[in-house]
Parts: C-alpha cells; sequence; structure tokens
C-alpha cells in the first residue's frame, strides 16, 4: 500500500503549481539567496535554475516537487501585495510560436511628475515573416485600461521578446522595460512604445518631466558592456505627434539644420534649463543628451532621438524613421540589444560601442571620503582618457602637428601616409572580352574582418630611424617597396609566376606601383614580406604599448549581423549553392530587419571612419585643433591599420585565385572584385573541389570575410559603359550591382 502512496504523492508532485518565472526570481531574491545556493540545495546545476527563472524551461519531478515546496514557504515569508498567477504545470513558458495577443493589464510604478496612472499594454505577436524570437515584436495598437496605482510594481504575465535576451536570471530589475520606448501620441494619450510589444502610457505633460519619469519610472536603460563600464542611458524616441505635444517642432529650418540643432532661446530649451537639465555642447538637436552633473557613482542622462530631424539616417536606417511606434521600436530595439543603444548616428555608435567595451579608467574608492572617483591609470587594453598626437605622417593636413609646413605645401608620399581602399579598375584583354559576363564579388563586413585579431598601438609613437621591420610592432614606416615584382611573387611556400600587367599592386590604394620611398602601415609591410622580398625601413613611428583592441568590437558586431542575418533566412552554415539561394531577395523576408542589417554595416564602417574624423565647419582654421582631437579615440594610425589589413587580406585572395585559375579582376572597388567569366554566378568561376574552396582563396558564405554574389552584367554592357564616358579604365565594380550609371568619374 506504502508503494502505491508514493506513485500517487509523485503523481501531485510532477503537477505541483508554480508561480510565473518573475515571482520565483522575486521570492529567491526576497530571502537573499543566490542562484548557486538554490541549485545546489536542489542537485542541479546553475543554469538549470537559471531557466526555471527566466521561463525557458520548467522543472519536472522529482526536484519539480522540491522547488514547489521551496517557493512555497518563501510565499509564506515574503508574500506580494498582489496575488503572483499561477501557471499551470501543464503550461510551456517556452514559446514556439508567437502567441495570441496577450490581455491589456496594467503596470503601476507609483506617482510619476505630474501624478497620473502608469498603464501598460503587453503584446508578443510577431508579423507572420518574422521568425521566431528573432527579434522585439511590434505590436498592433493596444486598447489601453486602468486600474488604481498599486504600491508594487508587476510585470504583465506574458512576457516580451528580446532580440539578444540576456542571460538566464541575469536581467537587471532596473532596466526591465528595455533599452529604449517610442513616445507618440493616440487618442489624447501620450505612450511609449518600448521593445517586445510593451506599450507604458506616459503621464508627463513637458519635456522635462518627460526626462524625469524616463529615469525614475520608467525603467529604461540598458546594462554595461564591459566590467568597468557604465550602463547605457535610457533612449527616447519621439515622433512628430510627440513633438507638438512637447512644443517642439516637427522639422528643423534650413537654418537649424545647418546648425544641427534648434536655438538656445527656444521655449523648451528654457524649461529645460529652469529644470535644472543641462544640454551637451551640440545642443537640442536630432540626438540630444540631457543630463544633471552625475552625484558619485549615480548618473542622470536621457538620450532623445528625433527621426523627423533627420537623426535615422536613411543611407543607413533606410525607411525606418517613417514605420509606426511599434514597429520602430521593433527595429531600434534589435539594433541595441545586438549593437548597443544607439548614442547618435551609427558611426557615433561604433565609436561609442569600442569605448563601452574598453572604458578608459575604472572607478575606485577615495580613502578619504569613501566616496568612488575615476581611477588616476587607465584601464588595461584601453586608449585612456586622454588623447595623443599622431605621428606627422598620420596626421591630415591641417593638423596642428602640421602648422609649421609652408602654406600651400602638399605632402607626398614620402611625408604623408595614405592607407585606403581599393579603387582600381584596367582595360579588359581581348581575351576577356569575348567572355559573356562580368561577375562581381563583395566581402562581407569587410572592414570589421579586417580589424579581428589586428595588433593596434594603444599609446603615444616613439619614432625610430633606421629600424628593422617587426611585423608584430602597430606603427608607421617609411620604406621603398618599388622593387616587389607581382610576376613573381610567393604563396605560402612556393614562389608563383603571375601577370603582374592584370593586377594591382597591394600597396596603393590606385593599384600603381610605388616609385619610391613611401609612408606605410605595419599589415602593408608585413605583406610585401610576405611575398618574398626583403625590406629595409629608412624610419618609423612605432607603439610599444599595443594590444588588440579592436576584437570585442569585432565580436560584438560580427555577432549582431550573423545572428539577424539567421532570422533573414541567411545562416552560416550553408552549402555554397544554398547560400546564394538564401540571399536572393533576403530583405523582402523581413525589411525591418533588413534595416538592422544596414545599420551594423554602416556602424562598422563609420565607426572606423570617426578615429579620422576631420573639422565640421565652427571657423577652424588650418593649423588650429577641432573637436575631434580631443577624444582619446581619435587615432587616425587605427583607422589606417584597419584599411591596410583589409586591402591586404582582399589582395591576397586575388592573388591565390590568380595562380590557381589564371584569372585575374578587371575592376576592384573597396571590398568588391569583379572578374570577366563566361558563366552568370560565382559558382561558374569560383574553383570548388568536392564542395570545399580553393584554401586562401575566395569561399561563398555569411561570415565576415568570406563573398557573396554582388551582381552580374553582361561584358557587352561593360564596354559599352566604357565607350559611352570614353573611359576606358572606368571602374565597373562601382555599377555592377545593378547596372544602373548614375554619376561617372573618369580619373579627370
Amino acid at each position: 500500500m506504502s508503494e502505491l502512496f508514493d506513485a500517487v504523492d509523485a503523481l501531485l508532485a510532477s503537477r505541483a503549481k508554480l508561480p510565473l518565472p518573475a515571482e520565483r526570481k522575486r521570492l529567491r531574491a526576497a530571502h537573499g539567496l543566490t542562484i548557486d545556493e538554490v541549485a545546489t540545495a536542489l542537485k542541479v546545476r546553475r543554469a538549470t535554475v537559471s531557466g526555471w527563472e527566466s521561463g525557458k524551461t520548467e522543472p519536472r519531478p522529482p526536484e519539480r516537487d522540491a522547488y514547489a515546496r521551496l517557493l512555497d514557504k518563501l510565499a509564506e515569508l515574503y508574500p506580494a501585495e498582489a496575488t503572483a498567477p499561477i501557471q499551470d504545470a501543464a503550461e510551456s513558458a517556452t514559446f514556439t510560436t508567437a502567441p495570441a495577443p496577450a490581455k491589456a493589464q496594467t503596470l503601476s510604478t507609483g506617482q510619476a511628475p505630474d501624478a497620473a496612472d502608469m498603464t501598460v499594454t503587453e503584446n508578443i505577436q510577431a508579423p507572420a515573416s518574422a521568425p521566431v524570437a528573432a527579434a522585439p515584436a511590434a505590436a498592433p495598437h493596444p486598447a489601453h485600461t486602468t486600474r488604481p496605482t498599486s504600491s508594487t510594481s508587476r510585470r504583465p504575465s506574458a512576457k516580451k521578446t528580446a532580440a539578444a535576451p540576456a542571460p538566464a536570471g541575469e536581467i537587471d530589475p532596473r532596466f526591465e522595460n528595455g533599452p529604449l520606448a517610442v513616445v507618440d501620441v493616440e487618442g489624447g494619450k501620450v505612450l511609449a512604445y518600448c521593445v517586445g510589444g510593451l506599450v507604458l502610457e506616459v503621464p508627463a505633460k513637458s519635456l522635462p518631466s518627460l526626462v524625469d519619469w524616463t529615469l525614475k519610472e520608467a525603467k529604461l536603460g540598458q546594462p554595461k558592456l564591459s566590467g568597468p563600464g557604465k550602463p547605457a542611458d535610457p533612449l527616447i524616441v519621439l515622433t512628430e505627434a510627440a513633438l507638438e505635444r512637447y512644443g517642439l517642432p516637427v522639422a528643423l529650418t534650413e537654418e537649424e539644420r545647418h546648425a544641427g540643432r534648434i536655438p538656445e532661446g527656444h521655449k523648451v530649451v528654457k524649461q529645460l534649463a529652469r529644470a535644472q537639465w543641462k544640454l551637451t555642447k551640440r545642443g537640442f538637436g536630432p540626438w540630444a543628451r540631457i543630463y544633471r552633473p552625475a552625484q558619485g557613482s549615480e548618473r542622470a542622462c536621457v538620450q532623445l532621438c528625433i527621426p523627423s530631424w533627420n537623426a535615422l539616417d536613411t543611407r543607413h536606417w533606410g525607411h525606418a524613421g517613417q514605420l509606426p511606434p511599434a514597429e520602430l521600436a521593433r527595429v531600434l530595439g534589435a539594433y541595441a540589444s545586438r549593437v548597443m543603444t544607439p548614442r547618435g548616428s551609427t558611426a557615433v555608435t561604433g565609436l561609442e560601442l569600442m569605448t563601452a567595451l574598453h572604458p578608459p579608467t575604472y572607478a575606485v574608492r577615495d580613502e578619504e571620503t569613501g566616496l568612488l572617483r575615476q581611477a588616476d591609470d587607465k584601464t588595461p587594453g584601453s586608449l585612456g582618457k586622454d588623447p595623443v598626437d599622431p605621428a606627422p605622417c598620420e596626421a591630415p593636413d591641417g593638423h596642428p602637428v602640421l602648422k609649421d609646413l609652408p602654406r600651400f605645401h602638399v605632402r607626398g608620399p614620402g611625408e604623408k601616409l595614405f592607407e585606403e581602399a581599393y579603387d582600381w579598375a584596367r582595360p579588359m584583354t581581348d581575351e576577356e572580352c569575348l567572355r559573356r559576363n562580368l561577375v562581381g564579388l563583395d566581402v562581407n563586413m569587410a572592414f570589421a574582418a579586417g580589424a579581428n585579431g589586428l595588433n593596434v598601438g594603444l599609446g603615444e609613437a616613439t619614432h625610430v630611424t633606421n629600424p628593422a621591420f617587426d611585423a608584430k610592432l602597430p606603427g608607421s614606416w617609411l620604406v621603398d617597396l618599388s622593387h616587389v615584382d607581382m610576376s613573381k611573387v610567393k604563396a605560402g611556400k612556393e614562389w608563383v609566376e603571375l601577370d603582374g600587367s592584370l593586377l594591382p599592386s597591394p600597396f596603393t590604394p590606385k593599384g600603381e606601383r610605388p616609385e619610391g620611398p613611401a609612408w606605410y602601415a605595419t599589415p602593408t609591410v608585413a605583406y610585401a614580406v610576405e611575398l618574398g622580398y626583403e625590406v629595409r625601413p629608412i624610419e618609423a613611428w612605432v607603439r610599444y604599448e599595443n594590444g588588440r583592441y579592436l576584437d570585442g568590437w569585432y565580436n560584438r558586431l560580427r555577432d549582431a549581423y550573423l545572428a539577424t542575418m539567421a532570422d533573414l533566412g541567411v545562416d552560416a552554415g550553408l552549402a555554397p549553392a544554398d547560400f546564394l539561394a538564401a540571399m536572393d531577395g533576403y530583405k523582402e523576408r523581413d525589411r525591418e530587419l533588413a534595416v538592422v542589417v544596414s545599420a551594423i554595416k554602416a556602424t562598422v564602417k563609420g565607426g572606423l571612419g570617426k578615429l579620422r574624423e576631420r573639422p565640421r565647419g565652427e571657423g577652424w582654421r588650418p593649423g588650429e585643433p577641432w573637436r575631434a582631437l580631443s577624444r582619446p579615440t581619435w587615432r587616425p594610425d587605427i583607422r589606417a591599420a584597419v584599411i591596410s589589413r583589409t586591402r591586404i587580406n582582399l589582395h591576397r585572395k586575388i592573388i591565390k585565385h590568380a595562380a590557381f585559375t589564371g584569372q585575374y579582376p578587371v575592376a576592384i572597388l573597396s571590398d568588391c572584385v569583379v572578374y570577366a567569366v563566361n558563366g552568370e554566378s560565382p559558382l561558374d568561376f569560383l574553383p570548388y573541389r568536392e564542395g570545399k574552396p580553393l584554401p586562401g582563396g575566395f569561399k561563398l558564405g555569411i561570415n565576415p570575410g568570406l563573398v557573396k554574389h554582388e551582381g552580374t552584367q553582361s561584358v557587352l554592357w561593360g564596354e559599352e559603359v566604357r565607350d559611352r564616358f570614353n573611359a576606358p579604365e572606368l571602374n565597373l565594380a562601382r555599377y555592377i550591382k545593378d547596372g544602373t550609371v548614375t554619376d561617372v568619374d573618369n580619373g579627370e
């Protein structure tokens, strides 16, 4: 009989009622228990308990009964203000398809600045074309209900779908509503659309009170990306209706667009000043930052994004600025969770990501006051908090280190480092003219791949004369590479003979052979050695303090790109033919996620470009410093090294391909290379043996550094375009994608 009772007890335990995941975490935290302590007591792994608290998995007997007993006892000790919803044992907490819209529920967070209730409505129904749990789902316009304000904050019963969810059990309660909100006005109510379909009713009646509400009630923001870093400030996106509600212009005048801000005398700017809020030096523009000076470790800062003021550049964000609020929240939320909360343009965000991953300093406790302060020394592996001057050869024209040069002096290769991407083309041979098509290959995330594993300088440059070249030492080298002959080079351990007249030089952006000593970044000189030639630098500016500063930056952006492309149906493990098929029309599968892909790629290029940002007006004159020079991240030498390595990576593939197939490119533009072939697809001329690509050559795939099909046009099209514009060396790589020729630069 006892065996029967035991069996009945086990059956009952298998259906033990459990509170929802959020309540499980609350009860554990209320008793001061760690996940490890619970896991040890129940004899399970830490990740198992994390999965139970996040709702990704459900406990099974015999652990389920013990876990339910623990939660019941904790609930007796720490009762909630209202009874926690109970999840039926048969109900799965992990959605495999998008669930039906949840009913409107109220989330009360206490009295806001305007003493009104705050309503939350949640809907996690994703568009039919969106992959499951790929990115925050756009919610349709919700119905709103309100209930009396409760003193205890409650989450809605349905979980938000996250683009890149935090590790199980690691969601920061300070930012439980996500990194950002799109504020709109509907039916007289101000609504904040957050990621995952969450909608908050905003009580603020003025912009200063909106800032207060954001910091005190909205629970918006993003955890820090690195140990010594700081959390991301909340981002508020204002629609046109919200701008009107808060007294801001829907569009900027021509004068305001030129200035990049509204006047300091605007009534809203005065409202902020009266409320003791400050603006950064850039003023109230498309990406305004509103803050109060930090008190100890407490920050008070809100970022505004105003799409109708061109905050979301259409070159990088496509149609995002015209999206409805819920869909815009989905796009920006996906980008924020995978890259970081936008801090401005994609270029600004790319630079800020570098700093967020390698903060210049860290916090220490002052022994006298007991308060936290910044350490005097810099964080290991960072660029530090103080800017450093570039070497004279690395400085762009007009930089203060060049102020002693004669006026109108033009620096040549022996005075100026000129590492730029390829822009090279040549006339086609008679044999190539008889082929049918021109096929373009584009390197995925080429500049990100160039940054991966690259050793760059972290401090000041040291000048040396007649140095021995060291490929591991980042810097700039004055060396004569004119003796490197592309007709005979080393490919691995073997010397190979090539038609050098059909190849660009790897040492100059235009592909021209150097004529004498010139300045080069370390990767360029190292490639000359790799090709089998001796180098003897005349002088150099080298950085003995160095490291792989960009590795974390590359990894973050690579993962963001691959995850978003996977959501669009392009996986990293696809076979070549399947990959080309998946890439065909991938943007139409989810146009919003395609915008995220575009923004990620723009973040790479823009972030690297910001490393050598030029003056932006403001009355600057040659020889005077400009604003960007005050940043420790103004590092033209790092930008030059990345571009150098990217160009060399592409040239190495071209050499491998030429040595094996006898095929040579007819045009190269940055990360795109064009070949004249008889087929229409890359598979028609790329050498694959038993499904495996040529080692060191071009490989089809979505990973950074691999290639995709850029476009195919006929050889007749190429010759006709060149004849029409009387430009036999017109760079056809510029137009290979769709064949449209909008502007022509024949080099004159």
